[in-house]
């Protein structure tokens, strides 16, 4: 069992490595998925490129053990490739750095480059994990959208004016239109709020307003990106 040899051609592999490539990059790109899978937070789940990802790195580990040092056959690779169209949109860039990730992983295990493999692929996990946990890249931090409706004139619009410069760090007046044959004043806000608490704060200084109607009010913070 120990001298049987697999024959690529004019190429020679013993079928240990192989076997261990092929393992090598199942593990690896298994534990890419799973980050992926853990760390995922968009609105539409696609079960294909979980399997992708592992599905694509056994088949980067192939290409290089069939490739080895073989220029001609590389070449001759790449062009039967060019033929397959991949037509596969993805929503989401961060999709296709995981994908990348797999098959990187995939190659650096067809060129039995294991320990390369297996700290590389570690570490961009734990940095996905961090980046993460730490809400690396969110902007919209205490962020709302405040809709009302009151009765038209200048006093009641004065009020909410100093509402919006007491409460709020920085506001926007969005919208501002006459509905109900000009008897009220349609406003909407767009806030930003220096901590979570201030939004009932704000909530509660406009419901004292009067003859206020439709108070709304929609936080953005929000822990999918849509």
């Amino acid at each position: 069992m120990d001298s049987l040899i697999l024959d690529f051609g004019t190429l020679k592999l013993h079928w240990q490595p192989v076997l261990l490539s092929f393992l090598c990059s199942f593990f690896l790109s298994s534990l890419i998925a799973i980050v992926y899978e853990r760390t995922f937070q968009g609105l539409s789940w696609s079960r294909g490129i979980l399997q992708s990802m592992v599905l694509g790195s056994i088949i980067t580990c192939l290409l290089m053990i069939a490739i080895g040092d073989n220029v001609a056959r590389g070449i001759g690779i790449v062009g039967s490739l060019a033929i397959i169209r991949f037509r596969t949109n993805l929503r989401d860039p961060r999709d296709l750095v995981f994908l990348f990730a797999a098959l990187g992983a995939g190659v650096a295990c067809g060129v039995q480059s294991y320990i390369a493999a297996t700290f590389g692929t570690v570490l961009f996990c734990a940095i996905a994990i961090a980046m993460q946990a730490s809400l690396f890249g969110i902007r919209r931090k205490y962020d709302g959208l405040v809709r009302f409706q009151i009765p038209a004139g200048p006093a009641l619009a004065a009020q909410v004016a100093g509402i919006m410069q007491a409460i709020p760090r920085t506001f926007a007046l969005v919208t501002m239109r006459s509905v109900s044959q000009e008897d009220l004043a349609d406003y909407t806000y767009q806030v930003k709020l220096a901590s979570q608490a201030d939004s009932a704060r704000l909530m509660e200084a406009l419901e004292q307003l009067e003859g206020i109607r439709g108070l709304t009010f929609m936080n953005h913070t929000s822990t999918v990106e849509v």
